[in-house]
């Protein structure tokens, strides 16, 4: 880490980093046990264990796992069987392991992951007579090109062995996850990729992992007196800008939409779970997830055990700063959380959430993986690059939530996912159907016109309730603010949409409320209209660009509108003007009417196309305030 860069210390709250103290011990920790420390049979070029030089020889015994025990007590424990590679334990010692877990009634669940090469029938009836309900994952980077950096210590590809386990599996009626890491080897081939894993029955899951290792600047050195073919290999792939397998986080985040996408329009959905995109879906609709990348509970519920005895923090922290203590030295939990608290690279981790707390996008980012962060902030100095590709993915995985069929729009630039609360209504479709009848019945609006411009049922300052409007209504025109009507207007008549909501901004001057920034909000009655109104509402700014006052700022807003009777909730697009970056709500007041002027003309002539205008039109860029 640059010794320039300053963390600040402001407290995080419990949504981003809950440490383990903190929670009861109904919730679960993740142990991962390096059965061999760095010791695999293969020698995959972008190895992250390998570069961390753990101890090869030895290996995890029945006595570290039983310390395990006694140390976390009545914890709930998911156990990892990690390497290197843990088939290379050898089948006795690995029953032996098994047998202990499965005595263990605090271990819930035991999942392994291996390269599948020495995977055979013998494996598969060890796993089904000691541990019948174990986990399997296959590390494969997708197709045959794909698996590139995966290859043997003589530099040959080990793909032809991995499609083998997999079809074992498959025989035996087994089934795993597969781990793809996104290298160059699959990008622009999201679709290919994912068909050709989903081809497999045995895989009922995919984790999608980023090569986000632009710090790798050099080659591992041979151990030996010969340099192996992977060695070779892997020397010729890592220059001073990074190794060749590396990827972005754009490139990453535009993999994995492409990947959603598919994976959706396939129906593959049906019986593979996808991540990270489940894990957005979930938090997107407000449900938990156990991603740690999303979840609270970050690397103060993950630890790491080595066969020397070390115990460390999550696995993907840098070594050897991640180190807690001794196995040996660990009597209790306790003695476990003093370790993290006097830990610095997990007190500053925790503090690079402070970042978060101002974020828009904190309750489904959930602050990401804070390994990641780290591996930004020592290449760069700023991990923004990271941040920047979470709000990316949250973007484009709410449209495919809204519009499955039309994934195209995932990749708009412009249309940002923000949640507004509060955003519900009595009844959306009935509303929804009202509007497109004129012979509905129409009870009459109860709306007043307060003192600061503001139409509410009391036209009070800061009030939310107001009657449902819609163009059938008599008191159409009087019951919105004279701001707003032009763009409600054409929005409604010219582009034949629904308004559900909308504000003209407030100051509300001498009221002690902070002031209302202008907004309209559009409620789609189709998953087709929804994508044609954010390309159209993305045409709208397009054209609006460079036009606007400098102190306001125009966004299209993907959020949610809750209906209060039944709890569901309906995709609706915003069209918001707020201020810009640094700039004052005098300023932005000073220019709102010439911006609504400016939005509302753009409006007008914003072309009924299926595509936004990212392609033709890349908006300026910007650097919002987190």
């Amino acid at each position: 880490m640059p010794s320039t860069l300053t963390i600040p210390t402001t407290t995080v709250g419990a949504e981003m980093w809950r440490p383990l103290e903190d929670t009861d011990h109904t919730a679960a920790v993740s142990v991962v046990l390096k059965l061999r420390g760095e010791t695999c049979d293969v020698d995959c070029l972008y190895c992250f264990e390998k570069r961390k030089l753990a101890p090869g020889g030895a290996q995890i015994t029945v006595k570290h796992i039983r310390r395990l025990g006694q140390i976390f007590g009545e914890r709930p424990l998911a156990i990892e069987l990690h390497g290197g590679e843990p088939l290379t334990l050898g089948k006795d010692a690995m029953a032996a392991l098994l047998d202990e877990l499965a005595a263990q009634p605090t271990v819930h669940r035991v999942h392994l992951q291996t390269n599948g090469v020495r995977l055979d029938g013998e494996w598969l009836d060890l796993f089904d007579a000691h541990c019948p309900g174990l986990h399997i994952g296959i590390s494969m980077d997708g197709d045959e090109q794909g698996n590139s950096w995966r290859v043997g210590y003589d530099g040959t590809a080990i793909y032809p062995h991995i499609v083998d386990a997999l079809n074992l599996l498959a025989e035996h009626g087994r089934t795993c996850g597969i781990v793809t890491v996104v290298t160059p080897a699959v990008l622009g081939r999201a679709a290919e990729v994912i068909d050709h894993i989903a081809s497999f029955d045995a895989v009922r899951a995919m984790h999608l992992l980023p090569a986000f290792d632009t710090t790798v600047t050099k080659p591992l050195t041979a151990t030996g007196r010969r340099t192996s073919p992977s060695r070779r290999l892997q020397a010729r792939a890592v220059g001073t800008d990074g190794p060749d397998w590396a990827i972005t986080p754009t490139q990453y985040a535009t993999f994995v939409l492409d990947a959603a996408a598919r994976w959706i329009d396939a129906g593959h959905f049906r019986r593979i779970k996808l991540d990270p995109a489940v894990a957005t879906i979930r938090r997107l609709k407000g449900l938990d997830t156990a991603h740690c990348h999303f979840a609270a509970h970050k690397c103060s519920h993950v630890f790491t055990a080595y066969p020397d005895g070390r115990v460390g923090s999550c696995d993907e922290l840098p070594w050897p700063q991640a180190h807690l203590l001794p196995l040996a030295a660990a009597r209790s939990e306790s003695d476990i959380t003093e370790a993290q608290h006097a830990n610095p690279l997990l007190t500053a981790g925790r503090e690079l959430m402070t970042k978060c707390t101002s974020c828009p996008y904190r309750t489904v980012c959930g602050g990401g993986c804070t390994a990641t962060r780290w591996r930004m902030l020592q290449a760069t100095g700023s991990d923004d690059a990271y941040c920047d590709h979470r709000g990316r993915l949250i973007d484009g995985m709410a449209h495919l939530l809204a519009a499955p069929d039309h994934p195209a729009g995932a990749h708009c630039l412009r249309a940002r996912w923000r949640p507004v609360v509060p955003n519900a209504m009595d009844d959306v479709d009935a509303f929804l159907a009202r509007w497109d009848d004129p012979a509905a019945h129409r009870s009459p609006t109860r709306l007043r016109a307060g003192a600061h411009g503001n139409i509410k049922t009391a036209g009070l300052p800061g009030e939310q309730t107001a009657d449902d409007l819609d163009p059938h209504r008599p008191q159409w025109r009087e019951d919105i603010e004279d701001r707003r009507w032009p763009l409600v207007d054409t929005i409604t008549r010219s582009w034949k949409a629904v308004t559900h909501d909308a504000c003209q901004g407030h100051a509300r001057t001498g009221t002690g409320l902070p002031p209302s920034a202008f907004r309209v909000g559009l409620l789609p009655r189709t998953r087709a209209e929804y994508a044609a109104l954010a390309a159209r509402l993305c045409h709208t700014l397009a054209a609006a660009d460079g036009y606007l006052p400098a102190a306001i700022t125009a966004h299209v807003v993907r959020t949610d509108l809750t209906s209060t009777g039944t709890g569901r909730r309906h995709p609706v697009l915003n069209l918001t003007l707020t201020p810009a970056a640094g700039r004052t709500w005098p300023d932005y007041f000073s220019g709102l009417d010439q911006a609504v002027r400016t939005l509302t003309h753009a409006a007008r002539h914003a072309p009924a196309v299926t595509g936004c205008a990212c392609a033709l039109r890349p908006p300026r860029p910007t650097r919002e305030a987190r």
